[in-house]
């Protein structure tokens, strides 16, 4: 079994339940005891500001902000860098404990020895 899990989620309220996929098995995995790296890209970046994922409704979901809080709490959520960029969100716009980072970053995390990475 793998001791860290990355995941990468591309969608945001464009694709509700594939976003909801990816923040569930983050927390999952957290609940777990899986050391878990959450990246936020594409749409689900706009979840790294603060009331965004209160926002996001998808019927028999956990509340977007508890898994939110739930992967924070014992795992790490990052923001791209060009996505953020492109959104115009800084690291003084995002949610405590959500740092920006880039693909150099990511692909570092996702080749670790005894990694498994996803991506929704």
């Amino acid at each position: 079994m793998a001791k860290k899990l990355v995941i990468k989620v591309t969608a945001g309220a464009d694709a509700p339940e594939r976003c909801s996929q990816a923040f569930t098995v983050a927390a999952v995995a957290v609940a777990s005891g899986v050391e878990v790296s959450l990246w936020l890209t594409g749409e689900s970046s706009w979840f790294a500001l603060p009331g965004r994922a209160a926002e996001f409704d998808l019927p028999h979901a956990a509340p977007l902000p508890d898994l939110i809080d739930s992967i924070l709490a014992a795992g790490q959520i990052t923001l791209c860098t060009q996505c953020a960029a492109r959104r115009e969100i800084t690291e003084k716009d995002v949610l405590n404990g959500i740092r920006i980072a880039g693909a150099q970053v990511f692909v570092q995390e996702a080749m670790t020895d005894e990694t498994q990475a996803l991506v929704y």
